[in-house]
């Protein structure tokens, strides 16, 4: 048994909330790629758990009229990482999260079939706190730790899967100061970088 069949697929240093947006990654289908979203509920807005409700669909759409465009919708991400770098996770690494919908990265569609989903509480416009990218590059070595498959994939934007329909995690990103983080002498899979 390999070391990623052995593990549960949940990291101990994680939150676990789960969610019931998820289903079976199609046999045999490791991921090998790491998406990056933002979110904010309501837009622009941080705190509270506005985001953990949409993922488990005990979101009250009444409470803010943007919501209202989320009745019914049914998705979610393996992990999340709000402004003070706290880390939620909401599926499995062996199953799929709903976090890609209509999407297509090397000639392969339905990224959410192959990839890690991790957002990001922001805005496409505002910086990102220093604390989410520590995380989020801790969360990344791990997982190339935990799941070799992940080793030299890419790490890619929302926008890059789904061009034209999605812009996250936007502008604001800092995709250098991420490889930054990532590359380190231990690091043998840090020159994994997002294609332009």
């Amino acid at each position: 048994m390999s070391q990623s069949e052995a593990w549960s697929g949940w990291l101990e240093t994680a939150r676990h909330i789960p969610s019931p947006n998820c289903n079976s990654r199609p046999t045999p289908c490791a991921p090998d790629m790491v998406v990056v979203h933002n979110i904010s509920l309501p837009a622009g807005c941080f705190g509270g758990s506005d985001v953990e409700a949409l993922f488990c669909n005990t979101l009250d759409c009444s409470r803010d009229p943007s919501f209202d465009a989320l009745r019914g919708l049914k998705v979610s991400a393996h992990f999340f990482i709000d402004r003070e770098g706290a880390l939620t996770q909401f599926v499995s690494c062996h199953e799929r999260a709903w976090h890609a919908g209509v999407s297509v990265w090397g000639g392969r569609v339905n990224c959410n079939d192959f990839s890690i989903g991790v957002e990001l509480e922001g805005t496409d416009h505002r910086a990102y706190e220093n604390c989410q990218y520590d995380t989020l590059s801790a969360l990344i070595v791990e997982l190339r730790r935990l799941l070799p498959s992940l080793a030299r994939g890419p790490i890619v934007g929302h926008s890059d899967i789904a061009p034209g329909r999605k812009t996250d995690p936007g502008e604001a990103f800092d995709w250098s100061h991420l490889r930054r983080l990532l590359r380190s002498p231990s690091d043998t899979a840090a020159n994994s970088q997002r294609s332009p």
